[in-house]
């Protein structure tokens, strides 16, 4: 078994899903939670904030692996500036404990859990809940992160497979 920590980063709102895997790649509900990091804080502070509160999580659930969701392009360029920053006081939480990070697009996600790489996040929450056996309905950023942890499960399962670099395999051919 491995523990993964997924992570969906955000500036106001950073995904959390923490799940155990087997050798199969089948997953097994640990934690999630949306770690709510905005409002009147400012916007260092909030960055601030994640690196704490996740650097916390990572100390009580003790992941081995995590997973993170890359940025997409967003049509406003603060928008994107402040994820970018968001995800990068996440990955400053995992490397100062030393920690591996796998990265995954989107679209790898979307893929992997529902099957299309165009889902949306309806489909994608009911699809985790699914996977995982949760009847309650997921917060969609909690939803967000656990799917990367699955998708890092999957892949890495299909990786010591066949021996090739894991983000590869779910990679969309142009």
């Amino acid at each position: 078994m491995v523990r993964i920590l997924g992570v969906d980063p955000g500036s106001v709102r950073t995904g959390i899903g923490i799940v155990d895997a087997d050798a199969t790649g089948r997953c097994t509900h640990v934690h999630h939670e949306a770690l709510t990091v905005g409002g009147d804080d400012d916007f260092p502070r909030r960055l601030k904030a994640i690196f704490d509160r996740l650097g916390a999580l990572i100390e009580r659930y003790r992941p081995q692996e995590i997973a993170i969701e890359r940025v997409f392009v967003a049509k406003n360029p603060d928008s994107a500036l402040k994820l970018g920053q968001a995800r990068g006081a996440a990955i400053c939480a995992v490397v100062a404990r030393e920690l591996p990070v796998h990265e995954y697009a989107p679209m790898q996600v979307k893929n992997a859990v529902v099957g299309r790489g165009v889902a949306d996040k309806t489909q994608v929450q009911h699809m985790v809940g699914v996977l995982l056996g949760l009847k309650q309905k997921l917060q969609p950023d909690a939803a967000d992160a656990l799917a990367v942890a699955i998708t890092h499960a999957h892949s890495r399962t299909l990786a010591e497979r066949t021996g090739v670099l894991a983000s590869t395999l779910l990679r969309r051919r142009r």
